[in-house]
């Protein structure tokens, strides 16, 4: 029972990174562009599913809370000012999103909200990602680092990359989604976003090995893991092929899959620790009742029918998205 919670969760927090990745990326570019048809355009691109995407970050949130109540309690001692702006920036995104159709004298500023929102959000997620792979002061099974514990140079390096990873994952959507002058521009952005996101990698491997973190050991002691960033090169190579021959489907995909393989580079890395390398999945883990209750609800019924939804969304809004207003 516990190793199907641990699935559920793997699932629901990658589903999240895949699908609400996309929708911050292509926030974070819209702040880039000042033109309104290509501002339209891009919204359109997210209009029909972000909300969905979204949902996956409340599952995520609900298995923790009642499948690993210990890590839900850790990483919200440790990571509570990070997720109260993680959450405001959400919020801020989602409100911007609707009101900019609703004005003319402040679209600029619900405009700016809906960017910054987007780029808060990427940035705090892979800060987050940043301080578990450093690692958390935790003795006893709390959290003993005081309200900044997780401020670091690796935890602030991460959430850059993160933003890199999400602004490429996004562009890619927008080459799927959109046509004319959005997704020339995504084109020319994806090799220019594909590198700095390798150099983010070069980085965080070079100050790995000079901070000597406790996850580079996992690494040599379990070599099988190099099957991951093998299939990420995989996907790289095929990025750059369907790039240069201007496929509109494939860029995502191989994006998706670098992300996957990094996922799981980390789950695995981290295995069998939920909050490395302290609490493992059995001590995190509620009681056998408490999951079995779970299970014949959540379980069984809720997430499966998201899943369906899910797939069911993305295949009713499949091609290409239409350029006029989504909201009048």
């Amino acid at each position: 029972m516990i190793l199907y919670w641990v699935f559920v969760l793997a699932a629901a927090t990658l589903l999240y990174v895949l699908l609400d990745g996309f929708d911050l990326g292509v926030g974070i570019l819209f702040g880039l562009t000042g033109d309104e048809a290509r501002r339209r355009a891009m919204l359109g691109a997210v209009a029909p599913v972000w909300d969905g995407n979204e949902t996956w970050l409340v599952v995520t949130g609900v298995v923790l809370w009642g499948a690993f109540p210990l890590v839900y309690a850790t990483l919200l001692s440790a990571f509570y000012l990070p997720i109260f702006a993680m959450l405001a920036g959400l919020i801020l995104r989602g409100v911007a999103f609707e009101f900019r159709y609703k004005t003319q004298r402040l679209r600029w500023m619900w405009d700016a909200g809906f960017a910054g929102g987007s780029l808060v959000a990427a940035f705090i997620q892979g800060m987050t990602v940043g301080a578990l792979v450093e690692g958390l002061p935790v003795a006893d099974g709390r959290y003993v680092g005081g309200t900044f514990g997780w401020l670091s140079p690796f935890a602030i390096l991460c959430g850059l990359g993160l933003c890199l990873g999400y602004m490429l994952l996004g562009a890619c959507w927008l080459v799927r989604k959109c046509d004319g002058d959005v997704r020339d521009d995504a084109y020319r952005l994806i090799p220019r976003l594909s590198i700095g996101l390798m150099l983010f990698l070069i980085v965080v491997f070079a100050y790995a090995l000079i901070d000597h973190l406790a996850i580079l050991r996992r690494w040599f002691e379990r070599p099988y893991l190099f099957v991951f960033p093998a299939i990420g090169v995989a996907a790289s190579i095929l990025l750059a092929k369907s790039v240069r021959r201007r496929r509109d489907t494939p860029p995502f995909y191989m994006v998706a899959t670098i992300f996957a393989a990094a996922f799981g580079t980390l789950a695995i890395s981290f295995w069998p620790y939920m909050i490395p390398f302290s609490i493992t999945v059995n001590q995190a883990a509620s009681g056998h009742a408490s999951l079995a209750f779970m299970f014949w609800g959540e379980g069984i019924f809720v997430f499966p029918l998201m899943l369906l939804y899910t797939a069911i969304s993305f295949r009713v809004f499949r091609g290409k998205a239409t350029s006029e207003p989504v909201h009048y």
